[in-house]
């Protein structure tokens, strides 16, 4: 009882000195989870500038298994190829959701079927569902009736916003056939028209909103 006490201390006063930080995840497996560098810096400026975020302007980088996590009150994973959770970071990182923090997974291409199994090992009771577009992550600042909106074509398939649930309260967030790292990337590097990039800039936000308000 003590260790749980001091536990959620920890977690408290964490929470209260970063809550408006944000981080990267550098999981294990060989796959590229350094990929965008631009990406989530830009996402951070314009939350900063549109939602009234005050974020680091550049998100730390933690480790699945470390406490650190408990820091932030979102975690962004992407990449294109092999994820891999040991059993100790499976059990931190469903702590972590359990106990406020939310994660966005986003595929960069090619991610799908390794976090989908690694998943199983975070969440064994629970599956990937996906969101109706009624669901208020579409509409916590900018509306999106769609749902998510498509901005690579990648193999052509519509996006695909699923999430894991607990307790009514979405926890884990995989963004699929969409690509929204890449949006929001500087422009010249996918040179993606504005439209598209803003779309996918007012998606971010409507996602860090949700994480730090629920």
């Amino acid at each position: 009882m003590i260790k749980l006490t001091q536990f959620i201390l920890f977690v408290l006063i964490s929470i209260s000195v970063y809550g408006q930080d944000i981080a990267v995840v550098q999981y294990k497996g060989g796959g590229d989870w350094y990929s965008n560098p631009t990406a989530l810096p830009n996402l951070i400026k314009f939350c900063n500038q549109n939602i009234n975020t005050a974020i680091a302007d550049k998100p730390k980088t933690v480790k699945p298994e470390s406490v650190d996590i408990f820091q932030y009150p979102y975690l962004h994973m992407t990449g294109h190829g092999n994820v891999f959770f040991t059993d100790q970071d499976a059990e931190n990182l469903r702590n972590y959701m359990l106990s406020g923090g939310f994660i966005h997974i986003d595929d960069n291409y090619g991610m799908e079927p390794y976090i989908r199994k690694e998943l199983v090992k975070v969440f064994p009771d629970k599956e990937l569902v996906e969101l109706p577009v009624t669901h208020p992550i579409f509409s916590t600042k900018y509306n999106f009736p769609q749902g998510l909106p498509k901005i690579h074509e990648h193999d052509g398939k519509r996006p695909q916003a699923l999430g894991i649930i607990h307790e009514d309260r979405l926890v884990l967030l995989f963004t699929f056939e969409s690509d929204l790292g890449d949006g929001w990337e500087s422009p010249e590097v996918h040179n993606d028209p504005e439209e598209v990039r803003l779309k996918a800039l007012q998606m971010g936000a409507n996602i860090i909103k949700y994480a730090f308000e629920n």
